[in-house]
């Protein structure tokens, strides 16, 4: 349950997160295979649904080959792409009353999204891009992200600005106000409690970065020669301390690794653990991961943060109230 809604079903191809997911959601129904290879149809079926029934569906294709990082290498990987598409034939099988996309920034700028949406206003839907920041839902997290919102029925008004849509549930959450209600749980025997470890060389470099710096604050027997080399205008996150009292960096796959980003703790001389970069994605402190340790850190990176997921949720329920 969350926000509101009884999830009931989820398509996972990852077997760890396939894993994650039916350890702590025994309720929903899992397919554990290749989006492409599910019949719509059958889902709804295997579900109990008529058409017209299901309240939202929430797709969140894979986000990597839409990145900043991705377009400007030019590393843009369309087959993964392409599974954007496949939201227009779950929706036209199950025909929910509302669809929630979700992604980065740069799926605004690409074709399938207006593809997407073209094909749900065929099928007499209204929809809306909104552009935001995690932290705006208070989340401890500068995670920028893009959502479509498609309403069934023409005659439904959607307003330009998210904040219309959450006006009460805005705020801002720090790192500090986070870690503390972590510590506050006080879970016992946590097995996500660890961080990477790192090499004797890599520790030392750890240990010289203030508090609030980055490896830009470096003495030379510590920079590396590649960073070097790009200077000071490129990979500035790269062995950065998390800030105590803002919200945290984008988590991303990597996200407990130190020379991968701002994810060294804020004060202690490591990388933050599992479980620190889950609670900067709000997860809740009992929430269990399956799988070794990369695994767990690709699964939170990759996750949309719960507090965020569970608003955009109720703003789903007030908008078809309304």
């Amino acid at each position: 349950m969350g926000a509101g809604f009884s999830v009931l079903g989820a398509v996972e191809i990852d077997s760890d997160a396939a894993a994650t997911h039916a350890k702590n959601h025994p309720g929903s129904h899992l397919w554990e295979t290749d989006i492409r290879s599910l019949q719509a149809s059958k889902m709804r079926r295997q579900l109990g649904l008529a058409s017209g029934e299901l309240t939202l569906l929430k797709t969140c294709p894979p986000c990597q080959g839409f990145s900043s990082l991705a377009s400007g290498k030019g590393l843009m990987d369309h087959e993964r792409n392409d599974l954007v598409l496949h939201t227009v034939r779950f929706v036209r099988a199950l025909m929910p009353q509302a669809v929630l996309l979700e992604n980065v920034l740069g799926l605004g700028k690409d074709a399938r999204l207006q593809y997407v949406r073209d094909s749900l206003h065929s099928l007499g839907y209204v929809s809306m891009v909104y552009r935001f920041v995690a932290s705006d839902f208070a989340v401890p997290q500068r995670r920028r992200r893009l959502i479509m919102l498609a309403l069934r029925g023409k005659r439904r008004n959607l307003p330009q600005d998210i904040a219309d849509l959450i006006p009460d549930l805005r705020g801002s959450v720090s790192v500090r106000t986070a870690f503390s209600e972590l510590e506050a749980a006080n879970r016992a025997d946590d097995p996500l409690d660890r961080y990477r470890k790192s090499s004797d060389k890599v520790q030392r470099r750890i240990e010289a970065i203030p508090v609030g710096g980055g490896r830009l604050d470096l003495p030379e027997e510590h920079q590396l020669d590649c960073h070097k080399k790009v200077g000071t205008k490129h990979a500035l996150a790269s062995y950065g301390r998390i800030k105590w009292d803002s919200p945290a960096p984008t988590m991303t796959t990597r996200c407990t690794t130190p020379a991968c980003g701002t994810f060294v703790h804020p004060e202690k001389h490591r990388g933050i653990t599992l479980r620190e970069a889950a609670t900067l994605q709000t997860f809740p402190s009992d929430y269990d991961f399956q799988g070794d340790y990369g695994s767990i850190e690709r699964q939170i990176g990759n996750a949309v943060p719960v507090r965020m997921a569970s608003v955009l949720g109720e703003t789903v329920l007030r908008t078809l109230n309304s």
